[in-house]
Formats: structure tokens, C-alpha cells, sequence
């Protein structure tokens, strides 16, 4: 048997690579000093616990600031991250940390862009998730909580969603007793802002939808679909539970915007028609992209 080689990523992409995660970082430590931490305002996870020590800590022991300690407790589950996901993401990841605490300090002496909660907490919440976003699409991570998550939940009955829905609970629970209600609740929606800006930057903005139709018209519904949308598709073998009949399947992928046009191609061919219609996590292929353009 041939062994396989594996080509390694260039040196050229490496580096565009490390910059976008530099970017990422300095985007994410823009939002946490200059806009969260002066309105006492926290993310969730690794960084989020950072953020209280910090504040409990730093003018008792100068050497205990948020960037240390970003760096020292995400350590033991990036090394950790070596077994479960693999030595790039553990030296990407480092990486990403070392960077933010740096470029964290940098700012530390900044002035505040904004004194005002709500507008930190949205503006505060996109920066970050943009930046956490850029980190993760490189390869990297900036919080070692779903790490953890990922290896805990192999022994427990509990899934990664789960145990990191649990850890933030706790979390922003602690941050209301260190720094008063309003500001906890600040910090969950500073959250939630930061979680869907992250998914929109790893998804891309062009979000697409892949589509299943089962026709008895599957034909005349495949050639409508790629003249009148400009859509390949796939033609897929099935078999009916029921019937036990072969059944030819259609896969198409569209974009969210063409979804009401496929529905009425199909409506105008086939009213019976299947149809299942499924988010999409990422879609490639040149291809596709030049139909959309």
C-alpha cells in the first residue's frame, strides 16, 4: 500500500494565518478593556472568570492582572486541546491567549471609549465576538472552557453546550454578587451578542440553506430548479419506508434569499412534493459561489 503524503500548509498561509488571529485578539482585547471592563461589565468562560479575578486581585497584588491570568488558566486545557484536537490548534491557540494578554496590557492605560452600559455592553459584545470569531475561523481559541467541555463530558452525561451553558450560569452568577445585579444581566446579554456574532463570522454572511425534494416529478423539478434558479443538483437513490418503491431524491443547495423562489418552482410542478429544508454550517465550491454572483 501507498502511504499517503499529506501536504503542509505554506509558510505564506501560516503567516496570514497568525495575523488574522493577532487581529482577532486585538479586536477581543479592545472590547474588554476599553469597553466592558470600565463598565464592570464580563464575558463568559475562561475569560469571564479572568475578568472577576482581576478585579477581586490586581490592586492587592499587582502581578495578578487579567492578562496573566487569561494566560495561566487557559494553559492546563490548550495543552489538554494537544490530545483532543491536535498540535496546530494548540499552537494556534496559545498563540491567540499570548496575544491577548500583550495587546491587553497595551490598552490598559487607555481612556474608556464608552461610559454608557447599554451601548458597551452591544458595541462591546460585536467587537468581541468579531474578534473571538477571526481567532476561531484561523484555527484558534481564545477560552479554554468548551475544551474542558469536550473532555469532561466523555465521563459525564452531559453535553459540550450543556457544561458551558452550566459553567457561564455560574459564572455571571458570581459576577452579581462581585459586581451588582444590573451589571450580571449587562454581562449575559453582552454574551449572547458576542455568541451570534461569532457564529456569523465562522459561517460567513452568505448563510445557506441545503434543500431535500421527493417528486414523482423529479426530472421536470431537477431541469426547472438549474433554468429558472441556476441551481445544480444532486440526484439522490432512495427507497420508501412504506412502499418499498425506489425513489430518485433531489439535493440542492441555496441561499436564505432564493428559498421562496425554489418553494414556488416546486409548487408550480409538483404541490405533493417533499420538501425538507436544513441549515447549512458552511458551504464551499467554486461553483456555488459563481452562481451567487
Amino acid at each position: 500500500m501507498v502511504k499517503k503524503v499529506h501536504r503542509k500548509e505554506s509558510v505564506g498561509h501560516l503567516i496570514y494565518r497568525f495575523i488574522l488571529i493577532v487581529i482577532g485578539a486585538g479586536l477581543a482585547s479592545t472590547a474588554i478593556e476599553l469597553f466592558l471592563v470600565p463598565n464592570r461589565i464580563i464575558d463568559g468562560g475562561i475569560i469571564g472568570i479572568s475578568m472577576i479575578l482581576s478585579f477581586l486581585f490586581s490592586n492587592k497584588v499587582p502581578l495578578i492582572n487579567f492578562g496573566t491570568l487569561v494566560v495561566i488558566l487557559n494553559l492546563p486545557f490548550m495543552y489538554s486541546g494537544y490530545k483532543q484536537i491536535g498540535k496546530t490548534f494548540m499552537v494556534s491557540s496559545i498563540f491567540a491567549v499570548i496575544s491577548l494578554a500583550v495587546i491587553e496590557q497595551l490598552l490598559h492605560h487607555m481612556k474608556p471609549f464608552i461610559n454608557e452600559p447599554i451601548l458597551a455592553t452591544v458595541f462591546g459584545g460585536l467587537i468581541l465576538g468579531i474578534g473571538v470569531g477571526l481567532v476561531i475561523r484561523n484555527g484558534g481559541s481564545l477560552d479554554g472552557t468548551e475544551i474542558l467541555g469536550i473532555i469532561l463530558t466523555k465521563r459525564l452525561p452531559f453535553s459540550v453546550g450543556e457544561f458551558v451553558m452550566f459553567m457561564n450560569v455560574f459564572i455571571f452568577g458570581w459576577a452579581g454578587f462581585v459586581f451588582g445585579i444590573e451589571e450580571a444581566m449587562y454581562s449575559v446579554m453582552t454574551y449572547y451578542i458576542a455568541f451570534k456574532t461569532i457564529d456569523t463570522v465562522i459561517q460567513g454572511l452568505d448563510e445557506t440553506k441545503a434543500v431535500i425534494i421527493v417528486s414523482d416529478h423529479y426530472e421536470e423539478v431537477s431541469e426547472a430548479i438549474l433554468d429558472r434558479l441556476g441551481r445544480g443538483t444532486t440526484k439522490l437513490r432512495g427507497k420508501g419506508g412504506y412502499t418499498d418503491n425506489d425513489k430518485d431524491v433531489i439535493y440542492v443547495v441555496v441561499t436564505r434569499l432564493e428559498v421562496t423562489k425554489l418553494k414556488s418552482i416546486i409548487a408550480d410542478i409538483d404541490k405533493n412534493a417533499f420538501i425538507t429544508i436544513m441549515n447549512t454550517q458552511e458551504t464551499k465550491g467554486a461553483r456555488f459561489k459563481s452562481a451567487i454572483h
